[in-house]
């Protein structure tokens, strides 16, 4: 009988796919990536025509003397590594590093891993896809070309082991830029007006919100205009003027990409994108599942796809049709606009078999598998459905010159969301139809409700909103953004605190040398452009090298004018007045991954170390000492009193000494202003430019 050899990139794959092929079948993994480029060097050059040089992975050698011992039985060989660049460019490796040439050997891919899909790609092997290919060699060129280059710069001007990353520095430059508009926001005062209306022969009231003046919008920003109004409205009598009922349509959501899932389940689950990804793999690379053995439950998770196939399609219109009824089904294919960045090869995330429900199979599961299964299976099953349809009354109460308006909807037809809702909508509040009003009907004014509000800055990014800015600017791929944040936040340039993102001071410092010295780098419109070009790579529109050729030449440029720039300065450890109290020499200032900190020159025989604690030259609002540039336990910046903890002085804002004219409070610089600390008081300034 001939004798087959499956190679796949990950051991847990093996079990499941050796228990759907037969005897003459062997199935092994290759652990990943075999071959890269060389650690110690760049591994090309411009001279060699930009020819990679690629060695064996450090521990990989036994895994390939497996393999070769394997070969050499085979009659045929088929390589089935992941269905995307990555995959392709994994089972290029091989064929180079178990020297395959003169063998049988066949490619095949399937997007889930299940028994049929495994035995349909045996029968549509293909030849390797070398733009794929080489398209994942280009990625790996510019991200090594950037490594290599712009990392021994960063050493040497900050004195660490730091390292700058293609698509990581443009991350952390977003996360960046959106902490500077934070920092420099200045509140400002608004006010809204609430009327509780009780109709005629209701019990409870209705809440009715000031919606114009004389037809025309305006904004209340003060409390003494709030007096004027409310002044205006004594004795007004409040009538229903105009009211509209209507219908508004709710569309199904679309099945999850790679996206949308660690967005979902960031909102939804509370899960960081690492263990999304993580958890995810588990259920498509398969899971012991009682009574139907080993089995990938979901399809492959890294896809910027909407497609579902026709089969999945029939099989989830089927099970909606028979479990919740006709009426639920959706007119058509959920689609979305076409986007030149997709990759539509894939499809979207979604469950092997629709029938397999959550619930029926949650013993088989851990906790947070089955809690991501659900959610990918509740959104799949959505996505088939019809749109939810809602009952919509709006109400328009005239008193005086103003408007007040009441809007309410209730669902007339819950459609997909018998299945699925998202988790921001859960959050909603609920809003009941109003049922007894109409034109005639009489209100009583019970009481006004004014609130005093500022406008708040634009949020802190959370994992979740930065993958999707990731996206909506092109930047990345669905295989990149786990690993991008997860580089980042690992090498300390961002921490995260009750799910927000935070520079750190090691993080500022890196994204200021990379905008003054690389501003294309970190460029999120070059980044996005060179993805694109990558994409005609994949799509044999585009020669690789060509790439790789033209993007060498500018960096070496910003390189050597960087290094230049870096010659004028000497850097030297910050010698200060602080004695160390072991050996009597004087601390110099170092910087730790969390930012700078004392340490004893006279190391390795004097380790001694302490916090440092930089002045701002301002003195603390509450107790008249120092007030100290500090670090939260993760690597945030605020500033406090160097007397902590006998003195409880901090802010998020860099204090200035002089006082707020207004309120006598102290100041804090937002951008090119100062602001008072206390927003109730609101007073701002513009901030004197300094003199040389």
């Amino acid at each position: 009988m001939a004798k087959y050899l499956v190679i796949v990139e990950s051991p847990a794959k093996v079990k499941t796919i050796k228990k759907f092929l037969g005897k003459n079948y062997e199935v092994m993994a290759s652990n990943g990536h075999v071959r890269d480029l060389p650690k110690s060097q760049l591994g090309f050059s411009p001279e060699n025509d930009f020819e990679p040089k690629y060695i064996t992975i450090r521990g990989k050698g036994e895994i390939l003397a497996k393999l070769r011992k394997e070969v050499k039985k085979a009659d045929k060989i088929y390589l089935a590594t992941d269905p995307d660049r990555e995959g392709e460019a994994i089972s290029w490796h091989l064929t180079k590093a178990l020297k395959l040439d003169d063998k049988d050997v066949s490619r095949i891919s399937f997007n889930e891993i299940t028994k049929t899909a495994v035995k349909a790609s045996l029968k549509t092997p293909r030849e390797i896809d070398m733009d794929l290919v080489d398209a994942q060699q280009a990625r790996r060129m510019l991200d090594r070309m950037v490594g290599y280059r712009i990392s021994p710069l960063l050493w040497a001007k900050v004195k660490r082991g730091l390292s700058a990353g293609r698509v990581q520095s443009v991350a952390l430059r977003i996360v960046c830029d959106r902490e500077e508009e934070i920092d420099a926001f200045i509140p400002e005062e608004y006010w809204s007006l609430e009327a509780s209306l009780l109709p005629e022969g209701e019990k409870k009231p209705i809440t009715a919100k000031l919606l114009d003046k004389g037809g025309e919008k305006f904004e209340i920003s003060s409390e003494e205009q709030m007096n004027q109004v409310l002044a205006e409205l004594k004795g007004k009598e409040f009538k229903v003027c105009d009211m509209k009922k209507g219908e508004r349509t709710k569309k199904a959501p679309l099945p999850f990409t790679t996206s949308t899932l660690q967005q979902e389940a960031s909102k939804a689950l509370n899960f960081p994108i690492s263990k999304t990804m993580r958890i995810a793999q588990q259920l498509y690379e398969g899971v012991d599942i009682k009574g139907q053995g080993t089995v990938g439950i979901i399809t492959y998770l890294r896809t910027d796809s909407v497609r579902i196939s026709e089969e999945a399609d029939e099989a989830a219109r089927a099970f909606i049709s028979e479990s919740y009824g006709e009426e639920y089904l959706s007119d058509g294919e959920g689609s979305k606009k076409s986007n030149a960045k997709i990759q539509d090869a894939h499809e979207a995330i979604r469950p092997t078999d629709i029938n397999r429900i959550p619930s029926e199979i949650k013993e088989s599961l851990s906790r947070d598998q089955f809690r991501l299964y659900q959610l990918i299976w509740k959104r799949f099953a959505a996505s088939r459905m019809a749109n939810a349809k809602y009952e919509t009354t709006t109400v328009n109460i005239a008193a005086g010159d103003y408007t007040f308006r009441v809007s309410t909807s209730k669902v007339a037809f819950d459609g997909f969301m018998l299945a699925y809702t998202e988790a921001d909508d859960e959050k909603q509040e609920k809003q009941v139809l109003l049922k007894s009003i109409d034109k005639d009907t009489k209100l009583k004014l019970e009481e006004f409700d004014p609130k005093q509000h500022f406008t708040q800055p634009p949020a802190h990014y959370t994992e979740a909103s930065l993958v999707k800015t990731l996206e909506e600017l092109g930047i990345g791929r669905p295989s990149t953004y786990s690993p991008t944040i997860t580089t980042i936040i690992a090498r300390r340039y961002i921490t995260k605190e009750n799910k927000n993102l935070y520079v750190t001071e090691i993080g500022s410092v890196v994204n200021s040398i990379m905008k003054e010295s690389f501003p294309t780098i970190v460029d999120e419109h070059f980044t996005a452009n060179m993805e694109s070009l990558l994409d005609s790579v994949a799509e044999g529109h585009l020669n690789w090298k060509t790439v790789v050729a033209n993007f060498y030449p500018d960096l070496e440029e910003a390189v050597e004018a960087a290094e230049k720039d870096l010659e004028k300065i000497t850097i030297e450890d910050e010698v200060t007045d602080e004695i160390c109290e072991v050996c009597g020499r004087n601390m110099v200032i170092k910087y730790g991954p969390h930012g700078k900190f004392l340490a004893c020159p006279g190391f390795p025989e004097c380790r001694n170390t302490k916090p440092y604690y930089e002045k701002i030259g301002v003195a603390c609002p509450k107790c008249g000492k120092d007030v100290v540039i500090k670090m939260t336990r993760k690597g945030r910046r605020y500033y406090g009193c160097i007397d902590y903890p006998e003195c409880d002085f901090m802010s998020w804002g860099r204090p200035v000494e002089k006082k707020c004219p207004r309120c006598g409070g102290y100041m804090v610089e937002k951008g090119n202003k100062l602001a008072c600390a206390d927003e109730h008081c609101g007073y701002t300034e513009a901030k004197e430019k300094e003199t040389e």
